[in-house]
C-alpha cells in the first residue's frame, strides 16, 4: 500500500527531500496545505499579538493597568472562545465538512478583528476577543485535519507541520506588527484589527478549493472524492488509496450498522477511539501545562520581569523568542517524517525540562538580589513617596520586589542615578512620576526589577522555545489529525482541541496571579515538574504513527497495549502485515 511503513534508514533520510519532490511535481497538494494553513497563521497571530498590544491597552485603559485579573481576562477570553469554537468545530467538521468549518472560522476572525479595533472600552474589547477565540478554536483543529486528509501518507507529517510553521509564523508576524505600530496613533487598535486581512484572504481562497476527499467518501459522494484523490496521488498509487479508503468505510458501516450515529457512549466503547483519545487528549493537555502560552501571551511581560523596563525593548527582545519559535517549526517539517513523532516529543520534553530549570534558577537569583530601597532617594521629592513605604515600620528590609508588591497603593521603582543595581526610590506609580524619573535619566520599573540576570532569562526563554517548537509545539496537532478512525475523526479532533483550549485557559488565566502569589521562580518550577510527568506520559501512552497510512493506524491501535516499549513491538507487527499484504 502506498505510504506504508518506510523501511530502512535511507528512506527516512530522504523523507524531507521526497516531500519537496512530490509537492514540486504536484503543486496542487502544496496549494491545499498552505491555503488551509492560513487558519494556522490567524491562530498564531491572534494568540501572539495580544502580548504586545496588552502593554498599550494598559496605557489607554487605567482600569486594565491597575487590575491583573482584567489583563488576564483580555488575554484569556480568546481562549474561552476557542474552547467553544473547538467543540462546535468538531461537530461542524463531521456535519458540514472541513472546508465549510474553515469558512465559518474566517467569518468569526473577521468580525472579531473589527470589534476589537473599534472597542471604546475594555468590555467590548473582551467581546471582540471572544469572537476571535471562536475562530481560533475552529481553525486550530480543522486546518491540520483538512491538510492531513488531503496529503499522501509519506509526506503527511511534513505537510501538517506547515500548519504548525504558519502558527509560529503568525506569532512572529504579530511581534513585527507590534513593533511597526509602536509609534502610531491607536497603536493596539492597529495591532488587533489587522488580523482581518488574512481572514478575508483565506475566505476567498477556500472557495476555490475542494472539500476533504475522505469526508466526501464517508458521506457517499464517492465520485467527487475519487476525482480529488486522483489530483493528490500519482496514477500508480491512487487506486490503492481509493481501495483502502473504501475498505475502511465499509468495515466501519458493517461493524456499526450505521454510518451516521455517533455519541459519547460509542466513542468510549470503541477500543481504537478510546486509546487514540488517551494519547491525543493527553498530548494536547501537556502541550499547554508545560507553559508554552505563558511565553507566547506574556513574553514581553516576562522580559520586563527579568529587568528590562522599556515596552519597546520588551517587544524587540520578545521578537527573538518568536523568531526561534518559527525556526523550530521548520526543524519539525524536516524531522517529523524522518525521525518520527515520538522521538521528537521525547527530545523536546527533555529540552523543555532543562530550560525551565534554568528559568527557575535565574528568576530565583533575580528575586534574591533585587536592589534595595534608599530612604534618601525615596524622600527626594515630596508627596510622591509610596504610601505603604511611608507607613512601614522597618523600611531597611524593603527592596524593589517589596515596593512593586505594595498592596495598599500602586508603587513603582525608580533606579539609582549611579546604576540600576544600586538602591533606588519607591514612588507612587503614575505617568507624572514616571516622566519625573525618566527626566533624571533613570529607569522606571513597575512589573519587574533591575537585574544582572536578565540576559540569562532570555537565554532560558530561547532554549525553551527551540526545544518546545519542533516537538511539543507541532506533534500534538499532527498526531490528533491522523490517530482517529475516519468516522470519528472530526468529533475526536474537536474533543482533543477543546481539551487543549481548556488547559490553555487555565494557564493563561492563572499565570500572572501565580507570579504575584508565589513568584516567577516557583511558577516555572511547577511547569518543570509537569513537564517531567508529560515525558513519562509520552514514553508510555503515545504510539508512533510515522509513515503509516491513516487506515493502517486504526489497526495498530486495535492491538496496542500499555506495556513499556509497546510501540516498537506493534510497529514490527504492522510492518510484517504490510510485507505480507
Amino acid at each position: 500500500m502506498e505510504g506504508g511503513i518506510i523501511h530502512g534508514g535511507g528512506a527516512d533520510e530522504s523523507a524531507f527531500r521526497e516531500c519537496f519532490s512530490l509537492t514540486w511535481k504536484n503543486p496542487y497538494v502544496l496549494r491545499l496545505a498552505f491555503s488551509a494553513g492560513i487558519g494556522g497563521l490567524l491562530f498564531g497571530y491572534d494568540t501572539g499579538v495580544i502580548s504586545g498590544a496588552l502593554l498599550y491597552i494598559r496605557d489607554d485603559f487605567k482600569s486594565v493597568d491597575r487590575q491583573t485579573w482584567l489583563q488576564e481576562m483580555i488575554v484569556s477570553m480568546a481562549v474561552a472562545g476557542a474552547i467553544i469554537g473547538a467543540a462546535i468545530g468538531g461537530w461542524a467538521n463531521d456535519k458540514f465538512g472541513r472546508r465549510s468549518a474553515i469558512l465559518m472560522a474566517d467569518f468569526l476572525f473577521l468580525i472579531g478583528a473589527i470589534v476589537m479595533a473599534a472597542a471604546p472600552n475594555p468590555s467590548l474589547l473582551v467581546v471582540g476577543r471572544v469572537f476571535v477565540g471562536l475562530g481560533v478554536g475552529m481553525a486550530s483543529m480543522t486546518a491540520p485535519l483538512y491538510i492531513s486528509e488531503a496529503s499522501p501518507a509519506k509526506i503527511r507529517g511534513a505537510l501538517v507541520s506547515t500548519n504548525g510553521f504558519l502558527i509560529t509564523g503568525g506569532q512572529f508576524l504579530s511581534y513585527l506588527i507590534n513593533l511597526a505600530f509602536t509609534d502610531v496613533t491607536g497603536t493596539w487598535r492597529w495591532m488587533l484589527g489587522i488580523a482581518g486581512i488574512p481572514a478575508l484572504l483565506q475566505f476567498i481562497l477556500m472557495f476555490t478549493l475542494p472539500e476533504s476527499p475522505r469526508w466526501l467518501y464517508r458521506k457517499g459522494r464517492e465520485e467527487e472524492a475519487k476525482a480529488i484523490l486522483r489530483r493528490i496521488y500519482s496514477a500508480e498509487n491512487v487506486e490503492q488509496e481509493i481501495r483502502a479508503l473504501k475498505e475502511s468505510v465499509e468495515t466501519e458501516i458493517l461493524e456499526e450498522g450505521s454510518s451516521e450515529k455517533i455519541n459519547m457512549i460509542k466513542l468510549c466503547k470503541t477500543k481504537t477511539v478510546r486509546r487514540g483519545l488517551i494519547a491525543g487528549v493527553g498530548l494536547q493537555v501537556f502541550q499547554q501545562f508545560v507553559g508554552i502560552n505563558t511565553v507566547m501571551y506574556y513574553s514581553p511581560t516576562i522580559v520586563q520581569l527579568a529587568g528590562f523596563a522599556s515596552n519597546r525593548t520588551a517587544l524587540l527582545l520578545s521578537l527573538v523568542t518568536s523568531g526561534l519559535n518559527a525556526f523550530g517549526s521548520i526543524i519539525s517539517i524536516y524531522f517529523i517524517d524522518r525521525n518520527g513523532r515520538k522521538k521528537l516529543l521525547i527530545i523536546s520534553l527533555f529540552g523543555v525540562i532543562i530550560s525551565l530549570g534554568l528559568l527557575t534558577g535565574v528568576f530565583h537569583e533575580a528575586t534574591t538580589h533585587a536592589p534595595a530601597i534608599s530612604l534618601l532617594e525615596t524622600q527626594k521629592f515630596k508627596n510622591i513617596t509610596c504610601q505603604e513605604y511611608s507607613s512601614a515600620i522597618n523600611t531597611n528590609a524593603w527592596d524593589c520586589i517589596t515596593c512593586l508588591k505594595a498592596s495598599s497603593s500602586s508603587c513603582g521603582f525608580c533606579s539609582s542615578p549611579n546604576g540600576k543595581e544600586h538602591p533606588g526610590a519607591c514612588w507612587v506609580s503614575n505617568d507624572t512620576v514616571k516622566d519625573l524619573c525618566h527626566n533624571e535619566n533613570r529607569l522606571w520599573y513597575t512589573r519587574g526589577c533591575p537585574s544582572n540576570f536578565g540576559w540569562f532569562a532570555l537565554l532560558g526563554l530561547g532554549l525553551y522555545i527551540i526545544f518546545f517548537s519542533p516537538g511539543m509545539g507541532t506533534v500534538p496537532w499532527i498526531v490528533n489529525s491522523e490517530i482517529y478512525p475516519l468516522r470519528f475523526r472530526g468529533i475526536c479532533g474537536g474533543i482533543a482541541a477543546t481539551a487543549n483550549w481548556i488547559s490553555n485557559l487555565i494557564v493563561a488565566q492563572s499565570f500572572l496571579s501565580l507570579t504575584e502569589a508565589i513568584g516567577t521562580s516557583w511558577t516555572f518550577l511547577i511547569f518543570g515538574v509537569i513537564s517531567v510527568i508529560g515525558l513519562l506520559f509520552v514514553v508510555v501512552c503515545v504510539p508512533e504513527t510515522k509513515g503509516m497510512p491513516m487506515e493502517e493506524i486504526e489497526k495498530m491501535l486495535e492491538g496496542r497495549s500499555l506495556e513499556f516499549k509497546f510501540w516498537k513491538k506493534r510497529s514490527q507487527l504492522v510492518e510484517k502485515q504490510n510485507q505480507s499484504a
